[in-house]
């Protein structure tokens, strides 16, 4: 019925939508690179020992638990307490189990046993019960409470030991990083409780569903409160992102806000941080080994020789978490390394008067010193770039002051140099080291192994050249490139015109080698200035080579930088390097970015629909068809004008006073542009998606009732259509204050859901009576349309007396299924407080806060009045008009505030519903 009430050309307008978001949907699940991390795994056992907890705080909290991680000996060893270690705090994020932290717990372990457990940590873990917190925010601050009364239980179980902690180093994943930094807005809560704190793909900026109020509420009170008090906030923070693989949470939500006061904090996407160099979703990011042994190596720096603990030391715990997570100079961390080295020993000092030199060791019997004249280099070049393949953690390139052939002493610029995956490299521009006569190399003596140094000097201006990326409108049909014919080691390609998130790009780069004998690899790191959110592919050459190019954080307004394509090459290569925009992935940007407020979209449609059938049965009498309304009445000039000038009166302070004054929330497109999320023409491509969605689940549910109605006809006899038009049968009142008891005994989205249900049957009982109605009519249309006036003329004007026809009831099924379609969104998005109250069913009867119970007292007596309602009895209303007036502004409402606050839609769904279920009466 609905597939014939819509034009061709309609049909394949939504068809195409379907294809295009199909297109997006799959860059964001499936167009990232593959799985790179390895698994880490436990030596011994793992064994999870239960911390017993006071018995007011375990009958308090009695879904959650506190453990303590261990494998083999140590696990039986520590049966007994007290503790002997570091202790660290492992909070587990949505559904999350405590059983995660044996990753990191068990490398750790393995890292203490090779130190003769000279230090080691405890790893705890808090047991939240695996609630559903992403989706309900009712135990946000519940769990915030127990995680603090954790921290001095086991704060507890080091009492009368030498070392005894005085605080917890504290790893979150996902929402259990929100929570650590709730820690701080607990009014009797110790700020050096927490010595250090790690996130792991956690939502720091907003909530990825925002589907009720009790999450944006926490978010609030916890941003607000770091971003007013960065002064007071001491806490070394690091926050790790899983990149492009994460599509449960986007990189971009993981960045701590940046304060001028806070310098404490750092954020960094997985593939950007050394020795880890690859994308973790958003689970393997507990378990990747090389980001766990990151982490770890990290842990073990942090420690204080003197008190065995963490150090108190803020620099310090930056400056380690830089070294092993932003900048990696393949060196051992060392709080204050030695500038000056000693380059003394026999030795030979071989002079290298060359730009471009290069170096293969191989066996080498004794060490090496090559020494570069730098005076006469500084004439010509700029830079110098030298870089090994020896990645050990020895000291390898210095800087000798007035030395003429040989020096003793030289300036060790090692610490400058940054490690890849193959190679370690150095750049210095020579005139910020005026002072340095010489570059010296040092080559150790090496047994077995084989590697090659290289260095050159050069001008910047040969080695850095421009690449405008393509128009966003392009659509990949147009391309630039470059061509690096010299025979230099390292370019930098600047990508001009690129820094915002709606922009997104295939590089493919074509090297073409001569004479190649043996294996050569190239490396192309895609450098973002702005944000830690470096990539690297590393390619085999001569080969051709794809790289995807887009953001995770837009580049800020006052930020001049340009994103560089960093390229270690090789060279006995030429290189090609082309850019053109990737459709696709522009379209996986609007749904990675804004796909969550796509119920918002669809809703606003459905509500559009809705009134220009009110407004139909209203003018003519007669309600037409879903899917037509849906093409006449739902236009994306209805709604997104009203949106834009609201934001632009905004701007103006008056009208900025008054909108205070009528206490309306803040415009979401304000929210939205403050995370610089905005895209041009993003409200229009997702109005279409929409509307597209909207018209595919009104398609569904049609089905859905047909379908439902033969099964009933199937298992039960036939059914009449009403004689008697009744709006309040005998039972309705008691269910509806059944129902009102259920919402408020257990669960709001609990009697929701069985007010829909109860819909549901009287709309699928209405559809079988119609089918047997028309089943049972004379074959002759003229019998059919005589009976039909007959039938009509019937009719008594009041309410209680009306007789409904077969085109009445035809009537009232299109208008119910655009209702069941606004009614199906309000369940699905109440779904998570009730699949999180079935889950905590044997904790607790009553879910406490509830976000629906207010929803709930209105929705269940205007369902169950709507399931009894017939537009033959609402044709003659008074409120119709208005009724027919209302989904229009209430759309715009929808997208205006309901699109970054997902729990808002359903109130502006509940009024056009209840409107319509007061036309019955007046």
């Amino acid at each position: 019925m609905l597939l014939h009430s819509v034009n061709l050309c309609n049909l394949a307008f939504y068809v195409f939508m379907v294809f295009i978001a199909t297109l997006g949907l799959w860059d964001v699940f499936f167009g990232f690179e593959e799985n790179k991390c390895s698994m880490s795994y436990m030596f011994e056992y793992p064994e999870y020992q239960k911390i017993e907890l006071p018995k007011k705080l375990a009958k308090r909290y009695p879904a959650y638990e506190l453990y303590l991680y261990g494998e083999g000996s140590y696990a039986e060893e520590h049966k007994i307490l007290p503790l002997t270690g570091i202790p660290v705090l492992f909070l587990p994020g949505n559904a999350g189990s405590y059983k995660q932290v044996r990753s990191i717990g068990s490398i750790a372990l393995r890292k203490a046993e090779d130190i003769d457990f000279k230090y080691h940590f405890d790893f705890f873990s808090v047991n939240f019960n695996e609630e559903l917190v992403a989706l309900y925010g009712g135990s946000l601050q519940k769990q915030t409470k127990f995680v603090h009364e954790c921290i001095k239980t086991i704060l507890k179980l080091y009492k009368g030991q030498e070392y005894a902690p005085k605080s917890v180093a504290i790893i979150g994943h996902s929402m259990g990083g929100l929570v650590a930094r709730a820690l701080l807005t607990l009014t009797n809560f110790k700020h050096d409780l927490i010595n250090l704190l790690i996130t792991q793909a956690t939502p720091h900026i907003a909530p990825v569903m925002p589907l009720d109020r009790f999450i944006t509420d926490f978010y609030m009170t916890v941003n607000n409160y770091w971003i007013l008090n960065a002064r007071q906030i001491n806490l070394t923070t690091l926050s790790v992102a899983g990149g492009f693989r994460d599509y449960q949470v986007r990189s971009g939500l993981t960045f701590l806000p940046k304060l001028s006061h806070h310098t404490s904090a750092l954020s960094v996407v997985s593939s950007a941080v050394p020795k880890t160099w690859v994308s973790t979703d958003h689970l393997s990011i507990v378990w990747c080994k090389q980001l766990q042994l990151t982490t770890v190596r990290a842990f073990f720096d942090l420690i204080d020789a003197d008190t065995k603990q963490i150090t108190q030391n803020s620099k310090k715990k930056l400056a380690v978490l830089t070294h092993h997570f932003i900048r990696h100079p393949s060196k051992h961390f060392e709080e204050n390394p030695a500038i000056i080295s000693d380059l003394t020993g026999t030795s030979m000092w071989v002079p290298v008067k060359v730009s471009k030199w290069t170096y293969v060791a191989y066996n080498e019997s004794e060490k090496i010193y090559f020494t570069f004249p730098l005076e006469n280099h500084r004439k010509i070049y700029t830079h110098v770039y030298c870089q090994s393949t020896m990645l050990d953690t020895n000291s390898w390139i210095f800087g000798c002051i007035n030395s003429t052939s040989m020096c003793r002493q030289g300036v060790d610029l090692s610490w400058k140099a940054e490690l890849l995956p193959t190679i370690k490299s150095l750049t210095l521009r020579l005139q910020d080291y005026p002072s340095l006569s010489h570059l010296v190399v040092y080559v150790p003596s090496v047994h077995g192994s084989k590697f090659v140094v290289d260095c050159e000097f050069f001008k910047k201006e040969a080695r850095s050249l421009q690449l405008p990326v393509t128009h966003l409108f392009s659509f990949g049909l147009s391309s630039r490139k470059v061509v690096i014919n010299t025979s230099g080691l390292y370019y930098n390609i600047e990508l001009l015109n690129f820094g915002q998130i709606y922009q997104a790009f295939k590089i493919n780069v074509v090297s073409k080698c001569s004479a190649v004998k043996e294996e050569i690899t190239s490396i192309y790191k895609l450098h973002i200035p702005w944000s830690y959110e470096d990539s690297l592919t590393i390619a085999q050459v001569p080969s051709s080579t794809e790289i995807s190019v887009k953001l995770h954080i837009a580049q800020p307004e006052n930020d001049s930088h340009v994103a560089l394509l960093k390229m270690y090459t090789s060279s006995d290569c030429k290189y090609e390097v082309t850019v053109k925009t990737s459709f696709s992935q522009i379209l996986g940007q609007v749904v990675r970015f804004h796909g969550g407020a796509l119920p918002a979209y669809v809703v606003s449609s459905i509500l559009l629909a809705y009134g220009g059938q009110l407004y139909s049965l209203f003018s003519t009498g007669c309600c037409l068809e879903y899917a037509t309304m849906l093409d006449k009445e739902a236009k994306p000039y209805k709604v997104d004008p009203f949106v834009i000038i609201i934001k632009f009166l905004l701007g103006y302070k008056w009208f900025k006073e008054l909108w205070d004054v009528l206490l309306l929330p803040e415009l979401d497109a304000i929210v939205l542009t403050s995370q610089s999320m905005c895209f041009p023409l993003v409200s229009l491509i997702l109005f279409l998606f929409g509307t597209c969605t909207a018209y595919w689940s009104g398609l569904l549910s049609s089905a859905c009732v047909r379908l439902l109605s033969s099964l009933w006809l199937a298992l039960k006899r036939p059914s009449e259509l009403p004689k008697d038009i009744k709006m309040i049968s005998p039972d309705l009142p008691f269910l509806t204050i059944v129902l009102i008891i259920v919402s408020w005994t257990t669960c709001g989205a609990l009697a929701i859901l069985l007010s829909y249900l109860y819909y549901v049957f009287k709309i699928v009982h209405l559809q079988a009576s119609l089918t047997t109605f028309k089943n049972n009519q004379p074959v002759n249309p003229k019998h059919s349309r005589r009976s039909e006036k007959k039938s009509n003329h019937h009719k008594d004007s009041s309410v209680h007396h009306l007789r409904l026809s077969a085109n009445d009831a035809e009537d009232s099924l299109r208008m119910h299924s655009t209702v069941i379609n606004l009614l199906t969104w309000i369940v699905l998005l109440s779904m998570p407080s009730l699949i999180y109250w079935l889950k905590n069913l044997r904790y607790y009867f009553k879910l406490n806060p509830d976000p629906c119970k207010p929803l709930a007292f209105i929705l269940i007596p205007t369902m169950a009045i709507l399931g009894n309602t017939y537009t033959v009895s609402i044709k003659s209303s008074k409120l119709l008009k208005t009724a027919s007036q209302f989904p229009l502004p209430l759309a715009v409402g929808v997208i205006a505030f309901g699109s970054a606050h997902l729990y808002r839609v359903p109130c502006f769904v509940f009024i056009p519903l209840l409107l319509h279920a007061l036309c019955n009466f007046m």
